[in-house]
């Protein structure tokens, strides 16, 4: 044992032999690391990508997405790699996704991030509306989406006297815009300055509303629905004094009549003809 343990000493007490013991230590851990990262880089991962060409403002399901594995080194590092950061989400306003090319954030938004996108929340019979508003009107910026708001009008009457109302309430607003059309509310670090709510109103409030402005002495307000609840009740005219106030000031436009290749109203002619027999 003693004789062993002599030769070994020796043994490593030869510098050449240290020298090449440390060289090939040193090699077989470079080629161990080279060995790991060659492996690591080849091993395939699973990743999302477009199962057809997908085209602007385009909503994303599921059925869009096709998993393949790559390489690991072929794979972008900023193509997403959750089907949850994509399923739901839109492609972008500018932007189209080809078949077969995988998914980035810079691609794909939020449906209210959509240009327009506030047009596809209206019911089938209403119709887009936006008011101009401000800092002030929406009582420092406290009007919100989703929030009701009702219409108050003042006007004068033949004897001059103030008439202030309410005029419609219960209106659902769906989006509040700042000059440039950017949602307000949407920036996380700072709130923008309000200048449009928008909603939708059937056509005979949408009519009232339009209507009202061009009526010398006639102002229009928002002023938030009180109660904190959920949703507030049907949109509806509160006052019919003021309503048949715009109705009186304005005048009605006729629809288009039918007319024949003689100029002559379709609808008169078949009724006269019907007389006559």
């Amino acid at each position: 044992m003693n004789n062993f343990m002599m030769s070994m000493k020796r043994f490593f007490s030869n510098k050449n032999v240290v020298t090449i013991l440390g060289v090939v230590i040193v090699l077989g851990l470079l080629y161990w690391e080279y060995n790991s990262k060659i492996t690591k880089a080849v091993n395939p991962v699973r990743v999302p990508v477009a199962a057809s060409d997908l085209l602007p403002q385009q909503e994303i399901t599921s059925s869009d997405l096709k998993w393949i594995d790559v390489p690991k080194v072929s794979k972008d590092d900023n193509a997403l790699t959750n089907s949850s950061a994509i399923v739901g989400k839109y492609v972008g306003v500018n932007s189209m996704i080809p078949k077969g090319s995988m998914f980035y954030a810079s691609s794909i938004v939020d449906k209210e991030d959509l240009q327009g996108s506030w047009l596809t929340l209206l019911d089938e019979d209403e119709i887009p509306f936006y008011f101009r508003v401000d800092l002030i009107t929406t009582y420092s910026n406290s009007i919100e989406p989703d929030d009701y708001i009702d219409v108050w009008m003042k006007a004068e009457d033949e004897e001059g006297l103030v008439m202030f109302g309410k005029l419609i309430e219960n209106i659902h607003v769906i989006a509040v815009k700042d000059s440039s059309g950017k949602d307000v509310f949407k920036s996380s670090n700072e709130t923008g300055t309000p200048a449009f709510l928008y909603f939708g109103l059937e056509s005979d409030y949408f009519t009232m509303l339009v209507k009202a402005p061009y009526i010398d002495g006639v102002d229009l307000v928002v002023i938030p629905h009180g109660g904190a609840v959920p949703k507030m009740g049907d949109v509806e005219v509160t006052s019919d004094y003021l309503r048949d106030y715009i109705d009186a000031n304005t005048l009605a436009i006729p629809e288009n009549e039918e007319k024949d290749v003689n100029g002559v109203d379709v609808t008169d002619k078949e009724n006269n003809k019907k007389d006559n027999e």
